[in-house]
């Protein structure tokens, strides 16, 4: 039932997504990945999800990752003016939209700045500056390194100068080797937060503009409207999870849960996500 899509954006970037539907255009929920990831962050999700039954479900890959390599200027207005136009172009009025990490704080933003084309909100282990911990704090302080060479890395990738070739990232294969490690006691944190790994899978210059976002300020939660589901690990490897829901409390309707897990719920936690998940989009309606 999947299909997989190709959306033309305004200034001509190409954004390849999926798109999971039968028949007339249903309620959406649409799914976003976090840092140096891809759509397949999503593989669990769909594969054991009922939702598909009444929904519509809408992954992507976001410009600079996967399919929709760019190695432009990419960031939260670029982000959501992408999944704006696109939400657009297949005739969705409003959705819920789920995002894990980069793409939980990427849901905020998209909420504050298309309000009417938010329903709701799931928020899986949202990134807050103030709520920073562990090595993520390392980009903190580099963030003017990184932030200075962004630019030049952008010039010479406009005059060709850049890797011909990026290695596939299946996360499927990923979560699969994962689950042996887990069975044995341990997360393999290592292969998961690696800049070895990731750049080898994404341009240097998108790479240098996720750390950049996932770790910018958040928009003013008070300003948003749309009620949140939050999915918040127990971890604290990359935030703080008591600082993370006291700041969650300045969205005005936002309801917290909490898994075991060290950071990347989609594979500790994948069926406690999809029933949460589940449980959320059940009570915000059913399909219209």
């Amino acid at each position: 039932m999947e299909e997989a899509r190709t959306f033309t954006a305004a200034d001509g970037a190409r954004i390849a997504y999926r798109i999971t539907r039968a028949g007339q255009p249903r309620r959406t929920l649409v799914l976003l990945h976090g840092v140096a990831s891809n759509m397949t962050r999503w593989w669990n999700f769909l594969e054991n999800t009922h939702l598909a039954e009444s929904w519509d479900i809408l992954r992507l890959d976001l410009r600079g990752h996967g399919g929709s390599v760019s190695r432009g200027r990419i960031g939260m207005d670029v982000w959501s003016a992408d999944l704006a136009g696109l939400l657009r172009h297949e005739g969705i009025a409003q959705a819920e939209v789920a995002g894990h990490c980069l793409g939980a704080n990427l849901a905020l933003w998209f909420a504050r700045l298309n309000p009417g084309l938010v329903s709701g909100l799931v928020l899986i282990e949202p990134m807050f500056r103030a709520a920073i911990t562990g090595r993520m704090t390392r980009v903190l302080h580099l963030r003017p390194f990184l932030a200075a060479l962004v630019p030049p890395l952008r010039a010479l990738a406009a005059l060709g100068v850049h890797r011909r070739r990026l290695a596939p990232l299946d996360l499927s294969v990923l979560d699969q080797a994962a689950y042996e490690t887990m069975a044995g006691g341990s997360f393999p944190t290592d292969r998961y937060s690696s800049p070895v790994h990731e750049l080898r899978v994404l341009p240097t210059v998108a790479y240098l503009q996720d750390l950049l976002a996932v770790t910018d300020p958040l928009p003013d939660l008070a300003a948003i409207r749309a009620p949140a589901l939050a999915l918040l690990s127990s971890g604290g490897i990359f935030g703080d999870p008591g600082l993370t829901a006291r700041l969650l409390a300045g969205l005005p309707d936002c309801r917290i849960e909490r898994l075991e897990a060290v950071h990347w719920i989609p594979t500790e936690q994948p069926q406690g996500m999809r029933e949460a998940i589940e449980r959320w989009c059940a009570r915000h309606g059913a399909p219209r």
